[in-house]
């Protein structure tokens, strides 16, 4: 037996014990822990190092029969601009109404409001816009636990809810898929505070327990009775693959992929695009698709997969392989992928510290929002996934740097052509904290050229769309579920006064930076979350936790 199915800047592949280690892990309890536990077993020491579940809570902020938001301005989802003032009625945990209720700069007409509510909020001269959705995300990873105690599941809830993420995709339920489901089904009855969670399976990537494509059939089949929304891929044999993708196209259920290097030389996003698979992440696979003058990627001779800095270092030299933008190729399979409806969650964010680690390293939330073995599990390590910084040297960063121009490009002419770009953060992992991270992704989708209000759009219509619960979230409308984020400033002027830390404003009257900002209000379902609140349990929290 061997193990190489890693693969970088993912969290489900970093089993990083050696192939000895791995044969003593593994018996017949791994081996049938339940479809789509198989993997949780192996990475959690058969479900011994997972996260504290969210908490149940003593009080409850709605819904309310009536909650009445009143006088704010709406960012609508859409790509559409801003309109205001606006009133918003909620009706337990649906928008009933979004009226109109005035011009700026004029006094509100006091009969064109609707009628009062049991709870009403007063967000005159805020703004107002769907729930996010976060395409990439992990309830924690069981690796952290190496370095101290886990950070509870609660930890990661708040700082979500914090910065107006209302649903989740779970790509890969490491903690497992029945712990999983559990947190979805507390969360969806509001008995913890917590984003939607959309639960994906991830399936068997070890040689351990490798299927064979009937074996993979029926693993489908099993996960999608078990409840799970979707399938989360990384590597294993292209017929397993597609036997697996054929089947949950039959059953209804979605797909995702991380297209592990040691998987892609046979099969890149072409290919598993044609099977019918909905979305990849990140971008392996993709400058794979793009190669002209070659069919593997350039390798050093001296490469090994298994060393994250070689992995690292030489995924930062991948896009300039690929064709050249605008080429005959290069627009091929742009518009190939265009034709299949193929769904491309960048991830932008996750990679940045390959661009410019000291600034990932010396964000302003680490000193007091990074809970402490995720902070330790950031640091050089040779054994822990993505804290490959053994060497990292200025070249390594000029090199990512100029794959990130034309993976943005790509990506933004993607979205141009009609393409669906969502966004996700894949959190926890190279120093990108959760919430922190999705809110930059808004910004690194700017920098590719996106307009604002279309970053927006990917972080809520376009997401719920690749989730498939667009007619429920995603929008501010009529009918759909009362997932909304009400901020004091304009987030399409300042993407960063999003942050929790918010951000930093010249006071002229006082002469005195100040910081300014921050989410106020996350409405999930109905229930009013105070953003300022929790994040001021997040802070007691991990000063509790470095106390310990």
């Amino acid at each position: 037996m061997s193990h190489h199915l890693q693969c970088p800047g993912c969290a489900a592949c970093a089993l990083s014990a050696s192939a000895a280690d791995l044969s003593e892990m593994i018996t017949a309890a791994d081996r049938n822990a339940g479809a789509g536990n198989e993997m949780a077993r192996l990475l959690t020491g058969g479900g011994k190092s997972v996260p504290e579940p969210g908490r149940k809570l003593d009080i409850k902020n709605g819904p309310y029969k009536r909650l009445v938001i009143r006088g704010t301005t709406v960012i609508d989802g859409t790509g559409a601009p801003p309109n205001g003032p606006m009133d918003i009625v909620i009706e337990q945990d649906r928008i009933s109404e979004v009226r109109t209720v005035g011009h700026p700069g004029l006094p509100i007409n006091p009969g064109a409001r609707p009628q009062a509510g049991e709870h009403e909020i007063d967000a005159e001269g805020m703004y107002v816009l769907p729930g996010f959705v976060d395409a990439h995300a992990h309830i924690g990873f069981p690796q952290q636990g190496r370095h101290g105690a886990l950070a509870p599941a609660d930890y990661i809830y708040k700082l979500w809810l914090a910065h107006g993420i209302t649903t989740i995709r779970e790509v890969g339920s490491m903690n497992g898929l029945e712990w999983t489901l559990e947190q979805r089904a507390q969360s969806a009855a509001g008995e913890i505070a917590a984003p939607s969670i959309e639960a994906y399976a991830l399936f068997p990537i070890s040689d351990a327990i490798a299927l064979t494509p009937e074996e993979a059939r029926k693993w489908v089949h099993d996960v999608a009775d078990a409840g799970a929304c979707g399938i989360k891929f990384l590597a294993t044999h292209p017929d397993t693959m597609k036997a697996a993708l054929e089947t949950a196209q039959e059953l209804g259920i979605r797909t995702c992929c991380h297209h592990s290097q040691m998987s892609v030389a046979r099969m890149n996003v072409l290919h598993t695009a044609s099977w019918g698979l909905n979305s990849m992440e990140h971008w392996y696979g993709l400058p794979e698709a793009l190669f002209d003058d070659r069919t593997v990627q350039d390798y050093p001779t001296t490469y090994n997969y298994q060393d994250e800095q070689d992995r690292f270092a030489e995924a930062g030299r991948l896009w300039m392989q690929a064709a050249e933008p605008g080429s005959p190729r290069w627009n091929e399979v742009r518009d190939r992928l265009l034709e299949l409806d193929f769904t491309i969650v960048p991830t932008f964010g996750i990679y940045e510290a390959s661009r410019d680690e000291m600034r990932a390293r010396r964000q302003d939330w680490h000193d007091e929002y990074t809970w402490p073995s995720v902070w330790q599990f950031y640091q050089p390590n040779r054994n822990a996934h993505g804290s490959f910084w053994f060497y990292w040297t200025t070249q390594h960063e000029n090199n990512w740097r100029r794959n990130y121009q034309r993976w943005m490009q790509f990506i933004n002419e993607y979205k141009n052509h009609g393409g669906r770009v969502c966004a996700g953060s894949d959190s926890g992992f190279i120093y990108n904290l959760y919430g922190f991270g999705f809110i930059r992704e808004l910004e690194l989708l700017q920098e590719a050229g996106f307009h604002p209000l279309e970053a927006v759009r990917a972080a809520t219509l376009k997401s719920a769309e690749l989730l498939g619960i667009e007619h429920e979230a995603g929008t501010v409308e009529r009918g759909k579920r009362a997932d909304l984020v009400i901020t004091p400033e304009n987030p399409l002027e300042n993407t960063k006064s999003l942050y929790g830390t918010g951000a930093i404003r010249l006071n002229d009257e006082t002469r005195q930076a100040e910081r300014v900002g921050g989410v106020q209000w996350t409405i999930r379902g109905g229930i009013v979350h105070d953003a300022k609140q929790l994040l001021a349990d997040v802070r007691e929290m991990v000063s509790e936790a470095r106390a310990a």
